[in-house]
């Protein structure tokens, strides 16, 4: 099918057979610039609109208030860009083959737990970069349409998209899964009024009856298979809540420090994940396996510094101070942990000093 609403183009752009030549080398492009996998899908995305305003109506967005501020736009690809009728989805593997295994770091309570996907350079340049490469490399061909690259950087609900151009199934855990690949990685978008026609959605959900992913989440933080309730989960404790992080869940955090991947470390489906080739995304400043007195240590220019280009510098010195204080306070007491967390004890911001007073109060000290 060729026809493509509300696109402004002539009819010799939308020839099927130029549209053909072009389609049949996008997935050659894709993986020429890095991404294991391109799919295409339209901008119908209906049957996500009730799930998505059921969960913004329970408040399980937290502090996140951009989901409601966007509402429905997430869901209706042709408002966030007029004129889009297609929509290109592409992923890249980012488990980079040199960190230390995260089960035995996160075994170890006095070392620091990072998202594996955080350990590089930000994924969001890299990705848009190569995005738009691929566009130019279309616009190139055909010298026509609009194009519209996206990472993480408007309101897009990227899994329901991904989903729909056949590129994995969205999980109990809420993430994408792969048969091929499992679900360690990025994904990012092309909007384009160009109509390419679409691949077959995934229609079948490969997750069985298991709920390993929902039964290890240290702060059980799935309301159901398929529903999280951010407000509980350590991603979003450690990474977009700004505020203090509610008392009860601190012991629950154990020693991650940025993000949390306990939910695809035990899924089935990512014995099939491969290591990333992207060398941007190999571990930076040993943060694959770090104790977390030595980044306690670290001062505001320091963290300034070293987190140049990384993802996690988003989140600010003084929360990176807070999420370390609660890991220190979970961590087996030593004088050394005692020591580190009575330097912090009149650290000017009030959101450090609160979180050393409970860590040292851990400890009894």
């Amino acid at each position: 099918m060729w026809v493509c609403q509300n696109a402004q183009m002539t009819p010799n752009e939308t020839k099927p057979d130029a549209l053909a030549t072009i389609r049949s080398q996008l997935h050659q492009w894709a993986q020429e610039l890095g991404f294991q996998q391109l799919g295409i899908t339209g901008v119908d995305l209906k049957q996500h609109e009730g799930y998505l305003q059921k969960w913004l109506d329970a408040g399980y967005q937290g502090d996140m208030h951009y989901m409601t501020r966007h509402g429905l736009t997430r869901a209706r690809p042709a408002e966030l860009i007029p004129g889009t009728c297609t929509v290109l989805t592409l992923r890249m593997d980012y488990l980079p083959e040199s960190a230390a295994d995260p089960e035995s770091v996160l075994s170890q309570n006095d070392r620091a737990y990072i998202s594996r996907y955080a350990l590089g350079r930000d994924y969001h340049k890299l990705m848009r970069h190569r995005l738009a490469r691929l566009a130019k490399k279309i616009d190139a061909e055909l010298a026509s349409g609009q194009y519209r690259a996206f990472v993480d950087s408007a309101p897009v609900l990227e899994r329901a998209l991904a989903e729909q151009s056949g590129l994995g199934w969205i999980a109990k855990n809420t993430m994408l899964i792969n048969e091929r690949a499992g679900s360690w990685f990025f994904l990012g978008e092309i909007y384009t009024d160009i109509p390419f026609t679409t691949d077959a959605p995934k229609t079948v959900k490969h997750c069985g009856s298991c709920t390993a992913c929902l039964d290890i989440c240290p702060t059980q933080a799935f309301v159901a298979p398929h529903v999280l309730d951010a407000r509980k989960c350590i991603s979003y404790l450690t990474i977009e809540h700004q505020g203090s992080i509610d008392p009860a869940l601190r012991p629950l955090m154990g020693n991650r420090i940025y993000g949390c991947d306990d939910c695809q470390l035990v899924c089935p489906w990512n014995k099939f994940a491969q290591p990333t080739a992207e060398a941007d995304f190999a571990p930076r400043h040993n943060l694959d396996d770090e104790a977390l007195i030595h980044l306690f240590a670290w001062t505001d220019q320091e963290f300034e510094t070293r987190m140049q280009g990384s993802p996690i510098r988003r989140i600010g010195h003084e929360r990176w101070l807070r999420n370390i204080a609660i890991a220190l306070g979970n961590a087996t007491t030593t004088p050394d942990i005692i020591t580190a967390l009575n330097q912090r004890r009149n650290h000017p911001s009030p959101l450090v000093r609160e979180h050393v007073s409970w860590a040292l109060s851990q400890h009894h000290a």
